[in-house]
């Protein structure tokens, strides 16, 4: 049974470290068997306001439909101001779309998180409302969720995250993930687990 994992997260920058981080955790979700896709902040910068003037029907339909057939997810955010970046947010506003499918919103999916900030009590708060947002979603959060503290240095120039803490979370979301979504997946089959 082939598990598919859909990563959203990052910011307007280029290889920002909350991408880079979710990028970690996709590839130890890859490394479990799981097949990838990353809508990372290039992507998410793009897409316009959700039901904003700029939202045309369609607008956003590559990410839904990725979540739509996704048996998992990791939703990686920076903390701005304590809470998730309006760009995230926007980009799981567009989950609404799924709002009546016969598995509605994040219904049956494992959802992995990752919170980024430059302090301890940014990086937190920010996974709480992730947290939050999971549930009202009606998603399956992971036990773990990796709170990175963030500085110059945390990745090699080719991605590596140089920081075995922040390495071994990432890598435990990434691992959870995937557990949680083939479980989920057997659960749906009627398969015991």
């Amino acid at each position: 049974m082939t598990i598919r994992i859909v990563g959203i997260g990052g910011t307007v920058n280029p290889h920002s470290t909350t991408e880079q981080a979710l990028n970690t955790c996709l590839a130890e979700a890859r490394r479990g068997g799981a097949e990838v896709a990353l809508f990372g902040g290039a992507y998410l910068g793009a897409l316009p306001h959700y039901l904003g003037t700029g939202h045309a029907a369609g607008s956003g339909g590559e990410l839904v439909e990725a979540v739509r057939q996704a048996d998992g997810i990791v939703i990686a955010a920076p903390g701005y101001h304590g809470t998730i970046s309006g760009l995230v947010k926007n980009a799981l506003d567009y989950l609404e779309d799924l709002s009546k499918d016969e598995r509605p919103y994040l219904d049956g999916r494992a959802v992995g998180l990752i919170s980024t900030a430059y302090g301890d009590q940014a990086t937190m708060s920010t996974l709480l409302t992730l947290r939050s947002v999971v549930h009202a979603l009606r998603g399956w959060p992971t036990p773990m969720g990796a709170t990175i503290r963030t500085y110059r240095g945390l990745f090699s120039p080719d991605g590596e995250c140089l920081e075995d803490r922040a390495r071994l979370q990432l890598e435990m979301v990434g691992q959870q993930v995937v557990a949680g979504a083939r479980g989920l997946s057997l659960s749906r089959a009627g398969t015991p687990a």
